[in-house]
């Protein structure tokens, strides 16, 4: 059976789903173990993460951290094993080094950083803002991307097939391909969601690491949730008006691990193309 180890080093809103996504009933034929280091991203922290997972003996590893200095460290560069790195925005400052060590990655631009100043940010708004991530997210197609990414490796591996890790950089157009619309403004709205959360990022990065008065840093963090806020609204809206048509594109998987395939809702599931 095979076994994939995900290290979670510090949070994205992926890592809500990442691994749960690869067997979503629970009856998949493949072994995993998840070991989170929680909010915490030092370096002592991810290495000890990823010995752990190591200790597994994984036929792949999958890192998952918003931690670009980790990437570009030298401290995952000899895992010996097929690894593919999850990240957001800030890690295209370490493609190089990725490309040069052989790693896989898929970096969401759309899973942005959390407005993290004491005088806005408390475990309320915490869970709010990753919940409306992971809805854009999970709407928008990366979910789907990132799943189906990781399930093609999978079957590589699993057929004895030469290794091909992806690297990608999942912008607005590329997730939202993954998504399956029908309707063209159901994906006209995903596509402004997702370049909403993208947005996002850069207004708390701003209000994170930039600004230094904390009336300032405070609204504009403020104001980066709210507009992460109505990213997912207006995603929601985008599935709302494919399940108005009946047109849901839903992928789950079969015991094996294929991926199966359905629109309509009292359809079943099967194997093939959409």
């Amino acid at each position: 059976m095979l076994k994939i180890g995900f290290a979670k080093i510090g949070n994205l809103g992926i890592s809500q789903t990442v691994d749960l996504a690869l067997d979503e009933r629970a009856e998949r034929n493949i072994l995993t173990r998840t070991i989170s280091t929680g909010a915490k991203t030092t370096l002592e922290q991810a290495l000890d993460a990823i010995k752990m997972v190591l200790d597994f003996t994984p036929d792949l590893v999958i890192i998952v951290t918003p931690t670009t200095s980790l990437l570009t460290s030298g401290t995952i560069k000899a895992l010996h094993k097929p690894c593919i790195i999850i990240s957001a925005a800030p890690a295209k400052k370490a493609l190089n080094t990725l490309k040069k060590s052989g790693f896989g990655y898929i970096i969401l631009p759309g899973d942005p950083l959390i407005g993290a100043r004491r005088e806005f940010l408390d475990s309320t708004e915490m869970t709010l803002f990753n919940s409306d991530v992971l809805r854009v997210l999970a709407v928008c197609g990366a979910v789907q991307l990132v799943q189906e990414e990781i399930d093609a490796v999978i079957e590589q591996i699993q057929n004895g097939k030469e290794v091909k890790l992806p690297q990608i950089i999942a912008d607005a157009s590329v997730v939202v391909d993954r998504a399956g619309f029908s309707n063209p403004y159901a994906k006209a709205k995903a596509l402004a969601a997702y370049q909403m959360a993208e947005k996002v990022d850069e207004i708390n990065t701003r209000a994170c690491f930039i600004l230094d008065d904390s009336r300032e840093y405070t609204i504009t963090a403020a104001s980066a949730h709210e507009l992460m806020r109505a990213a997912a609204l207006l995603a929601d809206e985008a599935r709302e008006m494919e399940k108005s048509e009946d047109a849901v594109l839903r992928r789950p998987h079969d015991d094996s691990g294929a991926i199966m395939c359905k629109v309509r809702l009292l359809d079943k599931p099967r194997k093939g193309g959409d």
